[in-house]
């Protein structure tokens, strides 16, 4: 495959088209000078770096996800305030508990976990599990209650999503597609994510594979300058993102990129036929590297609560998601939807949203959310 390279001024450094034959749709790339460096300045994360040309790269960028989501505690604190709101009634209920005021208690416990979306089924087994070890005596005071609370949601995090840390494989490049319906903040997500992978030290690539959408590739282009990532794109409006996905990977895979950020159209889980062009995606990519996609995370919006439910049951049967990202959870009351999701499911949430800073995507950590909605 043959490339030819122009110069161009301000906005990026080298503009190169990957020529095809005239019957297939023509691929840019554009190479974005690195401005992660100033973004680092200012948000002070030049600690969690590594090299690219570590050995063990991919482990070096679990651990740090995992050490950024123990150390953010505030920026997680902050972000479920609303939730937090709504269930600081259950500190009220508590504080002057006594034994004969049990079911009173309860009634309205189970109504605050309502109100932010925890869901029947979750809440009435925390309820049940409360009242049991009240009525046992295991627990004897409001205090009590109140940890028995944490811990119970804790588990049922614990239990059914555990496995929150970014599965990147032993194959460069890793892959990883970002998938959801419209508006849930896919395209940004993927944005907010190469930059924290980046800083990580890793050579990224995106692939704007969302061909449907006007805007979609110029925000994604956005997000590669802002982050000093390279992009591939397609030229013509008619291109297939399988195919688009599949010329990224492969330029992946010829220049050494760590990881390939893929974007995707956003659709209705209602729309059969969108659906199916995923699973063309998924298809395109593992031909290129075996075992890819590595990761397929799905983003769900925070603000829907319970609804985002059958999306992601739609979702998961047809491409098999691995991972969650839930968006503007700081603008939510609704933050118990991340247990009911976790709980029906069986899928981890991998990161939240918790503010519109480059900086918000938070990688999930179950016991800060259970500290961050429960004071």
């Amino acid at each position: 495959m043959a490339a030819t390279t122009t110069t161009t001024s301000a906005s990026f450094s080298r503009f190169s088209v990957i020529s095809k034959p005239p019957s297939q749709p023509q691929f840019n790339l554009f190479n974005f000078p690195n401005r992660t460096e100033s973004l680092n300045s200012r948000t002070g994360i030049d600690r969690f770096r590594c090299s690219a040309g570590d050995t063990g790269l991919f482990t070096k960028l679990g651990r740090l996800l995992k050490e950024k989501a123990k150390s953010d505690v505030e920026k997680v604190f902050s972000g479920f305030s609303k939730t937090r709101n709504n269930l600081s009634v259950i500190d009220e209920l508590l504080l002057y508990w006594n034994l004969s005021d049990t079911d009173k208690v309860l009634d309205e416990l189970e109504e605050a976990l309502l109100v932010s979306d925890f869901g029947p089924k979750i809440t009435i087994k925390i309820v049940e599990n409360l009242r049991e070890d009240i009525l046992s005596g295991k627990l004897k005071s409001g205090s009590e209650i109140k940890e028995a609370l944490k811990k119970n949601v804790l588990d049922l995090l614990s239990n059914r999503g555990s496995k929150t840390e970014v599965k990147l494989g032993s194959r460069k490049p890793a892959v990883i597609m970002i998938i959801g319906v419209n508006g849930g903040g896919k395209t940004t997500s993927l944005g907010k994510l190469a930059y924290r992978l980046k800083n990580g030290g890793a050579k990224i690539l995106l692939a704007a594979g969302d061909t449907f959408r006007a805007a979609a590739s110029d925000q994604l282009e956005i997000w590669a300058e802002r982050t000093g990532c390279e992009i591939v794109m397609a030229e013509t409006e008619k291109a297939k993102a399988s195919v688009v996905l599949s010329q990224a990977v492969k330029r992946g895979k010829q220049e050494g990129y760590d990881i390939v950020l893929c974007d995707t159209s956003g659709r209705l889980h209602t729309n059969y036929r969108l659906m199916e062009e995923l699973i063309a995606c998924k298809k395109a990519v593992a031909k290129v590297v075996a075992g890819a996609p590595n990761e397929i995370l799905l983003v769900l919006d925070g603000t829907t609560g319970l609804n985002m439910l059958p999306q992601a049951r739609e979702f998961n049967e047809v491409v098999g998601v691995t991972g969650l990202i839930l968006t503007k959870l700081d603008g939510s009351a609704r933050g118990g939807c991340v247990v009911s999701v976790v709980d029906e499911l069986g899928i981890p949430v991998k990161f939240v949203g918790v503010g519109e800073g480059v900086e918000d995507l938070q990688p999930f950590d179950a016991e800060a959310f259970v500290n961050a909605i429960f004071t």
